[in-house]
């Protein structure tokens, strides 16, 4: 089923309503929900965070968008862990059941999946994505819409285009060239929709190129709706208004929250002075209602009256558990210290071991249904195989403030164990929706406790609880690490099997994990200016930038390593038309050499060689998750289509693929390269060779770069006179600024009224340091009149009869 199914039925209410009630359903009833029109009998229905997980509020009507009171619902591994899956199949089954569950709780439309690109390892957000390759995010965004769509329940794909950081989100300016747009972050959007038809697509905060993406026709209607074929609705992400009359005409659909009407006014003189035509209300109301029509169908059984639906929860929870055993990935195992033996003193050290980390913060947070604590479960599963566990908390898990005591107590826990257990990773308060990381290490306390039990213990593995990548000063002094991301409700009991051996590791990084943040490419231009970020380093993002510039690494992209072994056989390649009329098939034997059953993820890169353009030494294109018995052999099957070997044209905007040698590159990882196959396409017909390209693209391009690539580099934007646009915390000096910073404050802390979580508080302080003035009059349902802007931008601007004239046209 899909909105589409519902358009001559929404066509003929459409024909029934008034000229106000199709501005009505431009924008929300509630935080939550869309407008109804009880008049025609047209329903509201609801929507919900929810990438991996429900966040549902009350169906009845609560209207809040608390972090932490929302419905019990499976809170599932985060994208950061299903991704290192790399098991298309597995994100399915978790997606259909997040649908279940969203049936279950009222839910419409699920806001996810985030597909967005990890540019830099900073970015505070990146535990909801999947990957720094469009590819793999792309592939992974298609199963998870398949998997929930599956249950009749929407998706909305997120955050179209390019937001790469949460500093700044709502005000940011992103400058990117069209290439690096086309082959970078716009592929894991345009395959969603061109193979799976989101029922949605949320645009993001932020401008592309100086337009904000709500309003960029250019983004939303030639990109998405021409050229990809989206029939979908598109919906602002939570507060994301900037022109409202803008937004419709260049294809905004949705407008949410409620914003108590403020905006219909403008919609209805836009109309009468004509800039903004019936036809484009009509089109924007109508996919507004074959929306509702189709999220009120899923609710509805057969007798016509809404059916009650229920999910299980100890299978949700199990599955669960599968996930994040999948996902987790071994990064070291220095002479098969894990799994476990049986037997023996296991010391478990750290804040998490009671008191886990297990998910992100911000919008996507879950009101678990359970959660399994790992220390419990190490000590079911080690005791149960006749060992013996000790315990000692380490760091503190909120916090992870210094304190040597706690240090000096599990050294001497360790010291007297025969392996030890570190539970360390990133406190919650260390990453979240809302502000970006300012470093890649953990905190002090936590480095230096792994520091110190390792030298007290070699036999010392360390398990990793973050939402990205970290430094590991301590690396060579442990035995083993095991990175299980943020790994979910039921990780404590993936936890305890991976260590057993009752799961054998299968899970590969989805992202590098960079030897220090200084060569990181991005890192030249993420955060350097709050109101605008230069996309500088162009196509060399991740693995990428690390594999052609030689730039070693503490993992690669790719990575991970298993309980058993295997081995590549001969790969082979068929290529059935050399105009790619056809894909190329790469085919690859694989043998489990070891003792133990497991799965390997063969992984196909591409080259070109000669091209007219710089290219990146590697790019993905192809993968394939094997799970083999002992000594069992299976040939991976992967195909190459013609988007494999092309490149965004930017003089003939268009994919182009040239006649030149490419190698076919077959890996457990980027690096790690078992095979290299020749194969020279055709090339495009009615193309003529240019000059192959030398050199390598300039790590940092300058703007006269930029402007040879079409993209002209403009001055951030100024934050001085004070203007719709300033933040809270670019006024929060002025005397007025403070006092309206002050009352905000107070709203906002009602607003989160029984979030008392220390995360909740900081991402709150995050949130309105960012919050531009404009978002004042969304978030306050209206309340806040466009006289009353005016006169608070003129006060603030010392300009007391702009201010009066401001007063008196309220």
């Amino acid at each position: 089923m899909h909105p589409r199914d519902f358009a001559d039925q929404a066509r003929s209410i459409l024909a029934s309503l008034t000229p106000e009630e199709k501005i009505s359903l431009l924008s929300g009833s509630t935080f939550w929900k869309l407008q109804p029109i009880e008049r025609v009998g047209l329903e509201t229905i609801m929507v919900s965070d929810g990438p991996h997980g429900l966040r549902a509020q009350d169906a009845e009507g609560t209207d809040a968008p608390g972090m932490t009171n929302s419905q019990p619902a499976t809170c599932f591994p985060t994208a950061v862990t299903m991704a290192s899956s790399w098991d298309l199949g597995l994100i399915e089954e978790v997606a259909a059941a997040i649908g279940v569950e969203a049936k279950a709780l009222g839910v419409s439309v699920v806001l996810g999946p985030g597909v967005n690109i990890k540019r830099s390892p900073l970015c505070g957000r990146n535990f909801e994505y999947f990957s720094e390759d469009p590819f793999l995010s792309a592939r992974m965004g298609v199963a998870f819409i398949e998997g929930v769509q599956s249950q009749n329940v929407g998706t909305s794909i997120k955050h179209f285009a390019a937001n790469n950081q949460e500093d700044s989100r709502m005000v940011i300016n992103t400058l990117v060239d069209e290439r690096t747009l086309r082959e970078i972050y716009l592929p894991s959007f345009e395959m969603a929709v061109t193979q799976a038809a989101p029922w949605t697509v949320m645009h993001a905060y932020n401008r592309l190129n100086g337009v904000y993406c709500g309003e960029h026709h250019w983004l939303l209607e030639q990109v998405l709706r021409r050229e990809w074929g989206f029939e979908g609705l598109v919906v602002t992400d939570w507060g994301g208004t900037s022109d409202r009359v803008e937004a419709v005409a260049a294809g905004t659909d949705l407008e949410m929250p409620s914003t108590g009407g403020l905006h219909d006014p403008k919609i209805t003189a836009a109309l009468d002075s004509g800039a903004l035509s019936t036809a484009t209300l009509d089109q924007r109301a109508q996919t507004v209602i074959e929306l509702t029509l189709a999220g009120r169908a899923a609710r509805v059984g057969e007798d016509g009256q809404e059916a009650a639906f229920s999910f299980d929860i100890d299978a949700h929870h199990a599955l669960a558990e599968r996930a994040a055993a999948q996902g987790a990935v071994l990064l070291k195992n220095r002479d098969d210290l894990l799994p476990l033996k049986p037997g023996g003193t296991v010391a478990v050290i750290g804040g998490f071991a009671e008191q886990p980390r297990f998910q992100g913060a911000g919008s996507s947070q879950v009101r678990a249904t359970r959660i399994d604590t790992p220390l419990d479960r190490l000590r079911a599963t080690i005791e149960g195989q006749g060992g013996e566990v000790t315990h000692a908390v380490g760091f503190d898990p909120d916090y992870a403030h210094e304190d040597p005591a706690m240090i000096d107590e599990a050294v001497a826990l360790a010291k007297d164990a025969d392996v030890v257990l570190v539970l360390a990773g990133l406190p919650v308060l260390f990453e979240s929706e809302g502000f970006d990381r300012t470093t890649l290490d953990m905190p002090p306390q936590i480095n230096a406790l792994i520091t110190a039990v390792a030298a007290a213990n070699p036999a010392t593995a360390v398990v990793l609880s973050n939402g990205g990548a970290v430094l590991m000063p301590w690396l060579e002094q442990v035995g083993a690490v095991l990175e299980i991301f943020l790994a979910g409700q039921a990780g404590a009991g993936a936890l305890a099997g991976l260590l057993s051996g009752a799961y054998c590791p299968s899970g590969k990084l989805a992202e590098t994990f960079p030897m220090a943040l200084d060569p990181v490419p991005a890192h030249v231009d993420f955060g350097a200016h709050g109101r605008r970020v230069v996309y500088r380093e162009g196509l060399n993002v991740g693995y990428r930038f690390f594999t052609s510039y030689d730039e070693p690494v503490l993992f690669p992209f790719g990575f991970g390593l298993s309980y058993t072994r295997f081995a590549y056989g001969e790969a082979t390649l068929e290529a059935p038309q050399a105009d790619l009329s056809e894909p190329v098939l790469v085919r690859v034997p694989v043998t489990n050499t070891g003792a133990v059953a497991g799965a390997e993820i063969v992984q196909v890169y591409v080259r070109q060689r000669g091209a007219s353009v710089y290219r990146p030494n590697r790019e993905l294109k192809g993968f394939a998750k094997l799970t083999l018995q002992p000594g069992e052999t299976q040939t991976a099957e992967i195909t190459l289509d013609r988007r494999a070997f092309a490149f965004w044209d930017q003089d003939g905007q268009s994919w182009r693929v040239e006649p030149t040698p490419f190698e076919i590159l077959v890996g457990s990882s980027c690096e790690a390269i078992h095979s290299t196959l020749a194969f020279e396409p055709a090339g495009d017909p009615g193309h003529n060779m240019r000059e192959a390209f030398s050199g390598k693209q300039p790590l940092t391009m300058s703007d006269t770069d930029l402007a040879a690539l079409g993209l002209t580099v403009t001055p951030p934007e100024s934050t001085r006179p004070f203007h719709r646009n300033s933040t809270m915390g670019e006024i929060r000096d002025h005397w007025l600024g403070r006092r309206i910073y002050a009352q905000t404050d107070k709203q906002m802390q009602a607003f989160f009224a029984g979030d008392d979580n220390p995360v909740v508080a900081e991402m709150g302080r995050a949130f309105l340091n960012h919050l531009p003035l404009r978002a004042l009059q969304a978030l306050s349902g209206g309340k806040v009149s466009d006289g009353q802007m005016t006169m608070i931008i003129a006060l603030l601007n010392g300009h007391w009869l702009a201010a009066l004239r401001g007063l008196l046209g309220r």
